[in-house]
């Protein structure tokens, strides 16, 4: 198991800056999730955690220990993408092993750990195949595989569902459930549809436009949503009783997102936010603790906070 910290972490690419002073912590063997629109940041933080994309600005540290200048191989972190990224002229076997490879890993060790990880995940049947001759779903297992043979204290999986098939979907969420309390193990999951993401998280982080605009708990967000973005994207969430999702008012926002590349001023949010104030284009809301574990930002809902 692994702790991971972020701690205002800023990512530019050129003179266009995307991330603005992330910071927030994942515990031992949590299961974090986030979630926002497109183009807000989440993937490149997952990258940036991974040693894919270099840190512009603050630390983040793995298990106390700073990791911005470490090679992504010595991070002791393994991810799983939408795409698969397997590698189509290599066998299973070999692109479970290739990972193993990069760390210099010895024959012995890395036949074994992929013989132990192919039977965690039902492929002894197919090392031998190539990736086209896998359906998604098997394509995923692989690609979980692949990391799970590292023996990661932390897998970071980028939208590793939204490609497959709602039926294979929930195989593939379950595993990564059943490796979490079997092996301990500490996820920073993407994730678009919320209803997976309740099913799933511990803790889940909304982004907007390279800023975290809430953090909470599964069950306290999803009950007591504080943040007008967060409270508008869980109104658009389907619910099972028909009664219920009739008498449901929905929340529309209006207007389309801003460019990350042209953000707007103080709060990236309001200029589609239904409550906003005059101060809230002026000044970039400060990141609080509103309810205890429940961080926000948000001038209207921590102007009456104290301190």
């Amino acid at each position: 198991m692994a702790t991971v910290s972020f701690q205002n972490i800023q990512k530019s690419f050129g003179p266009t800056k995307v991330i603005h002073g992330i910071d927030f912590d994942i515990g031992e063997g949590e299961f974090m999730v986030l979630v926002g629109p497109s183009g807000c940041g989440k993937s490149t933080l997952l990258r940036m955690l991974a040693g894919l994309e270099e840190i512009s600005g603050g630390t983040i540290a793995i298990d106390g220990k700073v990791v911005n200048e470490i090679e992504s191989k010595d991070r002791d972190i393994a991810m799983v993408f939408q795409s698969y990224a397997l590698y189509p002229h290599m066998t299973v076997r070999d692109n479970m092993a290739f990972s193993l490879k990069l760390r210099k890993a010895d024959r012995t060790m890395t036949d074994e750990r992929v013989a132990n990880a192919a039977r965690i995940l039902n492929l002894d049947a197919l090392l031998d195949r190539f990736p086209r001759e896998l359906s998604g779903g098997q394509r995923q297992r692989v690609a979980i595989a692949r990391a799970l043979a590292c023996q990661p204290k932390f897998i970071v999986c980028d939208e590793a569902i939204s490609a497959l098939d709602v039926s294979v979907q929930a195989q593939i969420i379950n595993l990564l459930l059943d490796l979490q309390q079997k092996y301990g193990l500490t996820y920073l999951f993407i994730a678009h549809d919320l209803a997976v993401v309740r099913h799933i998280s511990d803790r889940v982080g909304v982004m907007y436009l390279g800023r975290l605009a809430e953090l909470a708990t599964r069950e306290e967000l999803f009950e007591h949503p504080l943040h007008p973005y967060t409270k508008a994207l869980l109104s658009a969430v389907p619910e099972a009783d028909p009664a219920h999702e009739r008498s449901r008012k929905r929340q529309i926002l209006q207007g389309d997102v801003p460019s990350p590349l042209s953000p707007p001023s103080g709060c990236r949010f309001h200029t589609r936010c239904p409550i906003a104030m005059e101060v809230c284009g002026k000044v970039v809301p400060e990141w609080r603790e509103a309810r205890p574990g429940h961080m926000v930002a948000c001038h209207a809902v921590t102007e009456g906070l104290p301190g």
